[in-house]
């Protein structure tokens, strides 16, 4: 009996020691990834999809639950390695995707039906409120561009011919196929006269590459279709960021432009709940992709438009509205973090101000993307630099988070948590910046350890809780590194002017800032000042190959992915020249030649290259296109500095295929044990 008990007092001890485990970069990719879907208000639930990567397969699968808001026990929608795709929920019943045909069940998940049995299947449908009328995207020929519709007698050949620009994008090549929305009559499962109302137009919608269905929505009387587009072709497309939004009258099939004059991004259209007002986000600046992104009223009976963020100094990320018609929710980065904040209309569009906008989260956390309203809860995800995201719910009265799904709990439970630490430095030019810095689970200040400066992309994308597969904090860190992620010129949360500053000063003040936060954690003795290493991709593997030649010595490894080497070719091979354009400075013809291309220039500093360097290269990547990392590894090879290439052929500008994922990781990896 006694020894028995010491058995259990043994394993009480002993087991959290040995349940919690470092992270690694094959439990990272099995953690299962959560999504809300929408929420079921007739039975109290929230629908959301959970997708696993089967390693072996190299392959994901995705599963649907719905989970009560009353007991949080979810219960699975789909059958077993059966992925199905939400649609929403229409006139009580759920719509779904299925083997890319329309199917549809109960609220309470029975008496699944199939609605259509289209050859080749149906892509991005919505059904319209009154259920007479369906909308959905096809791939439409509308240039031809491929050899084969050019010369029909020559049925096998493999070529394209272009007379303009915009030939590629992200990672496809431009076929001559644009996405149009169709409409038909919609009645037992039948189409009936179909039409594109997009005919003969080369545009898409949703936009490429990223858009979806929120690109596209019907009005709640469902007489019109509201849809987002760029109507640019060629230079102009690939020069441009001035999206506008459309709406398509059923009845006279007439197209109108309702933010027509606005000259940015105009995004998300979104009707508030009986249809009388219009929200949407939008950009001022033509050609600026990272510029304030503000919430848009339009009053659809006086046809006033109204911003109702003009004069807050952050920029919003996403919004909806309530229920009750008059107040909207939106996120926004603040602080290297995503928080939720509210707006309530009900005083008047004109008689609004930046007081009325109300802070509802305040945390280390981000708070990154809202599912919807039930009652006094708002349906949210959540993630922080030690977890992946999970679905909460957010009490609007008190501002309490309850955590809704526990998907990944049982794992987290055996793992090993970093210490997340928010760090202010005082740059170069005397302003406070903010670096997150993330410690090893071990961590133990009397010991020594190596440091890897971070260097976001974007150049304006935050540097918040976020929780990748591929840039993971708590897994770099879990091999035993000091990780410093700052804040550095350009991020948003920060107020608008540190946000736009970067535009033009690529390896400017932004470089200052990334070297004061590593001589800043260096001052501290738990930091070993010969074990630095700098990482990055995109910009930020643009600013590795930077600071690979004005470092001074101070990092002993460094770590590119998909970076910016040599700016005058890329600006010759990349698509979306409305970035090059602004960031830049435009064309390295010009007769004013752009100080980027000769003082922000990294192969312009390749003589002082000395400093060992891994790169990695998609070879479908045409934002950064494959000549950028082979010129950097060509000129450190010849220069005969320690240096690697990891290429991929079939990935673009990410890495999204497991298998390659963990090649990724396991190289980057074995590259510091070798050099750091």
């Amino acid at each position: 009996m006694k020894k028995n008990i010491l058995v259990s007092i043994i394993m009480l001890i002993t087991t959290p020691l040995i349940a919690q485990q470092k992270l690694s970069p094959e439990k990272l990719w099995q953690l299962g990834r959560v999504s809300g879907d929408v929420i079921n208000k007739k039975k109290n639930e929230v629908i959301y999809s959970v997708n696993s990567v089967n390693i072996e397969e190299n392959k994901g699968n995705k599963n649907t639950f719905a989970i009560s808001l009353k007991n949080g026990n979810p219960k699975q929608i789909d059958a077993e390695n059966e992925s199905i795709a939400i649609v929403n929920i229409y006139q009580d019943k759920l719509i779904y995707l299925k083997n890319d045909q329309l199917w549809s069940c109960s609220l309470d998940y029975t008496e699944h039906k199939q609605l259509t049995n289209l050859e080749g299947g149906i892509e991005n449908p919505k059904i319209s409120p009154d259920g007479k009328h369906i909308l959905f995207t096809k791939e439409t020929l509308v240039v031809k561009t491929e050899a084969k519709d050019i010369y029909h007698d020559l049925p096998k050949a493999n070529a394209y011919v272009f007379n303009d620009l915009n030939y590629r994008h992200w990672d496809t090549w431009e076929e001559g196929k644009f996405s149009h929305i169709y409409i038909a009559g919609f009645e037992n499962g039948q189409l009936l006269n179909l039409k594109d109302i997009m005919e003969n137009e080369p545009y898409d919608s949703p936009q490429k590459p990223f858009g979806g269905t929120e690109d596209m929505i019907w009005s709640p009387d469902s007489k019109s279709i509201l849809y987002v587009a760029k109507k640019k072709f060629g230079k102009a497309y690939a020069t441009s960021t001035n999206t506008d939004i459309y709406r398509y009258d059923l009845l006279t099939q007439k197209t109108t432009n309702i933010t027509d004059g606005m000259q940015g991004y105009d995004t998300h259209p979104s009707f508030n709940k009986d249809g009388s007002f219009l929200a949407w986000t939008s950009m001022a600046e033509d050609g600026y992709e990272s510029d304030k992104n503000d919430i848009y009223i339009l009053d659809l009976k006086t046809e006033k438009k109204y911003n109702l963020t003009k004069d807050w100094d952050e920029t919003v990320s996403g919004f909806i509205w309530g229920e009750d018609g008059k107040s909207i929710f939106f996120n926004a980065y603040y602080k290297g973090t995503q928080q939720l904040y509210t707006i309530n209309t009900e005083k008047g569009f004109n008689l609004m101000s930046v007081s009325d906008i109300k802070q509802l989260t305040k945390g280390q956390w981000d708070i990154n993307a809202i599912l919807g309203q039930i009652g006094n809860l708002l349906v949210v995800s959540k993630t922080d630099m030690n977890h992946s995201a999970e679905l909460y719910t957010l009490n609007i009265k008190n501002g309490k988070l309850n955590q809704l799904t526990h998907v990944n709990d049982s794992e987290y439970k055996n793992i090993a948590k970093s210490k997340v630490e928010e760090r202010w430095i005082k740059t170069t030019d005397g302003k406070s910046m903010l670096a997150w810095v993330i410690y090893p689970p071990d961590f133990d200040s009397s010991k020594k350890y190596p440091a890897l400066l971070y260097c976001q992309g974007g150049p304006q994308s935050a540097v918040s809780q976020f929780y990748s597969v591929r840039w993971n904090f708590q897994l770099m860190a879990a091999q035993g590194y000091i990780v410093v992620a700052p804040n550095r010129r350009g991020l948003p949360g920060f107020g608008v002017e540190w946000n736009r500053q970067i535009s033009g000063d690529w390896g400017g003040q932004a470089m200052k800032d990334y070297l004061a936060a590593i001589d800043d954690i260096s001052k501290e003795s738990f930091v070993d000042k010969n074990r630095l290493g700098c990482v990055g991709a995109s910009y930020g593997g643009y600013s590795v190959y930077m600071l690979a030649g004005i470092h001074q010595n101070r990092f002993k490894t460094f770590i590119a992915h998909n970076g910016l080497f040599d700016l005058r070719s890329w600006y010759g091979t990349t698509e979306e020249l409305f970035f090059a354009n602004k960031d830049v400075g435009g064309a390295y013809w010009q007769e004013s030649v752009p100080k980027a291309y000769r003082d922000f220039n990294p192969s312009e500093y390749i003589n002082k290259w000395n400093t060992p360097i891994l790169i990695f290269q998609g070879g479908r990547d045409y934002r950064v296109p494959i000549e950028q990392g082979l010129q950097a590894y060509q000129a450190a090879q010849l220069k005969g500095i320690k240096s690697r290439l990891v290429y991929f052929p079939d990935e673009n500008h990410l890495v999204l295929k497991a298998q390659n994922g963990i090649v990724w990781q396991r190289e980057f990896f074995k590259w510091l044990e070798e050099t750091l």
